[in-house]
C-alpha cells in the first residue's frame, strides 16, 4: 500500500506513535509518505520508501495566524495525486481530519478518484481541545466524515462516543512498542555509569513537559526517595515546563542528582539503564512512555488515570497512584527500589506484558487490516 501519514513532528506521543507506526509499514514493504510542516523528531530512518513532504504556510501580512490546516490539505491533495496514495493516516484529530477532508473533496472535484482518509484519535485532540465549544462541532463532523477511526484505548473510544454523541464505530487499536529496540541494556552497568554510580538508583521521566504531565510532581518524588534511596534522577524532553522544573530543582539543592538531558532521538538507550519510569500525569490517554519504559524491564510508576491501567497491571506490571498524592508515590518508590528482587521480578513482568499485549508485531497487523477494510468500503 501507499500511505500518507500526517502527524504532530513534535516530542508528542501522536506524533511518536505516528512516526514509529510508518517506519514499521515501510519495514514490511509499504510505501509510506510523511507529510507535516517539519520531518518527525524520531524519523530517523534512510529507507528508500519512506519520504518526507514539508507542508509550506505562507507568513503573508494579512494573516496574523497563518492556516496550516489550508496549506496542509493543500499538499495533502498533491501527494496523493503525484504519488498515487491508496490512503491517508491522520494523528490527532485538530486539524488533520479536516485537513483531509478537505483534500479528499479536492481530488473528488477535478475529477480524480475517492480518497479515503483514517483518523486516529490521541487522546487532548478529543479529552481538552476537541471539548472546546470552538471546536467541537468541527471535531464531532470531522470524526463523522473520516472513512474509518481508531483511538488508543479504550477509555479514550469511550469518552468520544460519550463527549461528541458519535454514532460511527471507533475501532481501538493500542499504542505499541517494537520490542527489539526497546529491551534491556546487556551492558546496563557500563552505560548506567554515565549518570549514576553503581550503588544508586536511576529514575527517569520522559515527555513533553506540558502542564498536565505534572513535572513539579515528578521532581517531589524523587526529592523524597532520594532522601531514602541512594539515586539520580534522568528526565528526558523539553516543553512549557522545563523552567519550572530546573527552578524546583536549584531550590531544593539536587541540582546534582537530577539530570535534564532534553529531547532525545534514541530514548531506547536512555529508558534501559533505567530502574523506574515515574509519570504522575493528570490524564494519560494510554501512556506510551510507561510502555517504552516496561519494554526495558522498567516499571512505571503512574496516575491511575485514563486508559493507564489498560497498560500497566497495578503490583504486577507496575504501580499505581491517585493523581496529585506524592507522598504515596514516594512511599511507593522507595519501598521498590529497596527491595530489589521485587523490582527486577515486576521488570521482567512489565517486560513479558509488553511482547504479549503491546509488541508492533501484533499491533502493526492490526492496523494493516484496517486499512484494508477502509479501502474496500471505498471501492
Amino acid at each position: 500500500m501507499k500511505i500518507g501519514i500526517t502527524c504532530y513532528p513534535t516530542y508528542g506521543g501522536s506524533g511518536v506513535v505516528a512516526t514509529e507506526l510508518g517506519m514499521e509499514l515501510a519495514e514490511r514493504d509499504h510505501e509510506v509518505h510523511f507529510i507535516s510542516y517539519q520531518q518527525p523528531i524520531r524519523l530517523n530512518t534512510e529507507r528508500p520508501n519512506i519520504h518526507f513532504h514539508e507542508v509550506d504556510v505562507s507568513n503573508y501580512p494579512l494573516f496574523e495566524y497563518p492556516p496550516y490546516d489550508l496549506a496542509l490539505a493543500t499538499r495533502m491533495a498533491e501527494v496523493a495525486e503525484i504519488y498515487s496514495l491508496d490512503l491517508l493516516h491522520v494523528h490527532y484529530a485538530i486539524p488533520h481530519s479536516v485537513s483531509a477532508l478537505l483534500a479528499r473533496q479536492m481530488l473528488a472535484a477535478n475529477g480524480g478518484r475517492r480518497l479515503p482518509f483514517v483518523t486516529t484519535l490521541h487522546g487532548t485532540d478529543i479529552t481538552l481541545v476537541g471539548t472546546d465549544r470552538s471546536y467541537l462541532p468541527i471535531t464531532r463532523f470531522s470524526i463523522e466524515q473520516s472513512d474509518g477511526v481508531t483511538a488508543i484505548s479504550q477509555y479514550l473510544r469511550e469518552r468520544t462516543l460519550q463527549v461528541f454523541d458519535i454514532k460511527r464505530p471507533v475501532q481501538v487499536i493500542y499504542n505499541f512498542v517494537n520490542c527489539d529496540l526497546y529491551r534491556r541494556d546487556p551492558e546496563v552497568e557500563k552505560h548506567r555509569a554515565e549518570y549514576a554510580h553503581a550503588d544508586e538508583r536511576i529514575l527517569v521521566h520522559l515527555s513533553n513537559f506540558r502542564p498536565v504531565k505534572r513535572i513539579s510532581d515528578v521532581v517531589e518524588i524523587f526529592d523524597q526517595v532520594q532522601r531514602e534511596v541512594p539515586s539520580r534522577l534522568v528526565l528526558i524532553g523539553d516543553g512549557p515546563e522545563r523552567s519550572t522544573a530546573e527552578w524546583m530543582v536549584r531550590r531544593k539543592g539536587i541540582q546534582e542528582r537530577v539530570h535534564f538531558l532534553g529531547k532525545q532521538g534514541r530514548v531506547h538507550e536512555k529508558l534501559a539503564i533505567a530502574d523506574l519510569m515515574l509519570m504522575p500525569s493528570q490524564l494519560e490517554s494510554f501512556g506510551l512512555a510507561a510502555l517504552e519504559a516496561m519494554a526495558c524491564e522498567v516499571p512505571a510508576l503512574a496516575t491511575r488515570v485514563g486508559g493507564v491501567p489498560e497498560v500497566i497491571d497495578d503490583g504486577k506490571t507496575g504501580l499505581l497512584a491517585d493523581v496529585g498524592d506524592v507522598d504515596a508515590m514516594a512511599r511507593q518508590a522507595i519501598e521498590l527500589l529497596s527491595d530489589e528482587a521485587r523490582l527486577r521480578q515486576m521488570g521482567k513482568r512489565a517486560r513479558i506484558a509488553a511482547q504479549t499485549r503491546f509488541c508492533s508485531t501484533k499491533i502493526i497487523p492490526e492496523y494493516e487490516n484496517f486499512y484494508r477494510c477502509v479501502l474496500e468500503r471505498a471501492s
